[in-house]
Order: C-alpha cells, then sequence, then structure tokens
C-alpha cells in the first residue's frame, strides 16, 4: 500500500482542543481537522467550499509519529473587537475595516491562547476510496501549496519544508519508520525517536493500541467551524525499529 509522509516541525504551533470561554487550549500534536485545512490550505481550497472539504475527510485517513511533543507556552492575548450591534450595516471585508470605530464603541476581549514550542511530528496519509485527488496530486501540492501553510494558527508557520514522498508499505508504521530513518540517516543533528503514534479509524497500523480516546476533531463544517467526536488510537510504547 502507498503512503504519503511528510514532516511537521515549528518554533509555535497550536492544535486546538475543545475551547470554553476565554481559554484556547492546544493539543500536543496535530488534530485530524488541522491536517485536513493543511491539504486544503495546498490544494488551493477555500474555507467556503464545504463539498470540497467533506471529500478531503472522506478520502484520506491518518496516522501520526509523534517526534517532540514540545513545551508549553501560555499567551496572554488582548483584541479589540466592536459591539455585535455596531457592525450591523457597516461593511467590514477586513480587520481595519472591523475596528474603524469610535474607541468607545470599540470593547476589550481578553483571552489565554496555548502553544507548543519546538513540536515535531511525522504524518502519514492513507488514501481511502473515493478519495478526489492521487497521494502524486497532494505530494506537488505540499511541495508547491497553493495557499500559505501554518501550523494551527497564522503564527506558526512551518519551520522546514514538509519533504513529502510517497512510501510502498504494508502500514502505516512501517511508513512512518521508513522516513524517520532516512531523516537519521541525513541529518546532522540527533532525530529523536517516536514519543508514541497515534491513528484514527480505517487505518492500517500495523500495531496494538495502548489507549482510545475521544478527539472532538472531525470535520463537519469548516465555513462554520463545527467539529464531531471521533475514536482515536495511541500507541503509546511504538513497536519496531525507531
Amino acid at each position: 500500500m502507498d503512503y504519503l509522509v511528510f514532516q511537521l516541525q515549528a518554533p509555535l504551533s497550536a492544535w486546538g482542543e475543545t475551547a470554553v470561554g476565554e481559554f484556547r487550549p492546544t493539543a500536543n500534536y496535530p488534530s485530524e481537522s488541522a491536517l485536513l485545512g493543511l491539504l486544503a490550505a495546498a490544494l488551493g481550497i477555500r474555507r467556503e467550499e464545504e463539498d470540497a472539504h467533506a471529500a478531503l475527510r472522506k478520502g484520506y485517513g491518518f496516522a501520526i509519529g509523534v517526534l517532540a511533543s514540545g513545551r508549553l507556552l501560555r499567551d496572554y492575548h488582548t483584541a479589540q473587537v466592536p459591539g455585535r450591534f455596531k457592525l450591523k450595516n457597516r461593511p467590514h471585508h477586513t480587520r481595519l475595516d472591523e475596528i474603524n470605530l469610535p474607541k468607545g464603541d470599540l470593547n476589550t476581549i481578553l483571552s489565554t491562547r496555548d502553544y507548543r514550542q519546538d513540536a515535531a511530528s511525522l504524518v502519514a496519509v492513507q488514501m481511502r476510496d473515493g478519495a478526489p485527488y492521487t497521494l502524486s496530486d497532494v505530494v506537488q501540492a505540499l511541495a508547491k501549496p497553493r495557499f500559505t501553510l501554518y501550523l494551527g494558527r497564522k503564527a506558526c508557520p512551518p519551520a522546514l519544508p514538509l519533504n513529502p514522498q510517497i512510501i510502498s508499505v504494508e502500514n502505516a508504521q512501517a511508513a512512518l519508520h521508513d522516513y524517520h530513518k532516512k531523516l537519521v540517516e541525513r541529518s546532522s543533528e540527533k532525530v529523536p525517536a517516536f514519543e508514541r503514534i497515534v491513528w484514527g479509524e480505517g487505518i492500517e497500523s500495523g500495531m496494538v493500541h495502548d489507549l482510545e480516546v475521544v478527539r472532538k476533531d472531525r470535520l463537519l463544517s469548516r465555513g462554520h467551524w463545527q467539529f464531531g467526536d471521533r475514536i482515536e488510537y495511541v500507541a503509546l510504547a511504538p513497536q519496531g525499529e525507531q
């Protein structure tokens, strides 16, 4: 079976979890919805193209090899926003339009946003029946993306090229280990071993999982930021060579 494998590494990344009130947490490895958004950006799919996003969700599954969870960075964030009624019947296509009001009509929102510092992962993509693009198409898109790629938030660009490769092996574990071995061979610095490997339902993982967790990262509507629950499997001590 063919797998598309690429790397994700950045000084800052933010993989959004369920947000309540002013707190915006992050997981320590990518969510399914974030990976689908990354593919969509590379392919040039806009946020309002709901059918295209749904096709991506149905067409591809992911396994993630976590090399480094990174360190937590918590940012105290403030932003000015107008009251809801102040925007009524006013065009606000840009951020400047939105805040172009007298200071007395602007409110201040306080929030706490979490990031991961120096996190790194490898991602294996498995194509399902009916996938809208071949793995070769996705490789080309990740190598030369249509839209800017970032790791969760716009303040989190990748530190390195994603270096996508198609690897023909029997399962996702073998694909991740093959890519990892090549990283070790060509890197002048020490490449960490996998901390864990996680995967979704329907993936030929080649591993026995230690945990089943529920994540609310199943994309329902990109335009309305709606997400549902899905099951994710976790191997805490991945089998095989590191």
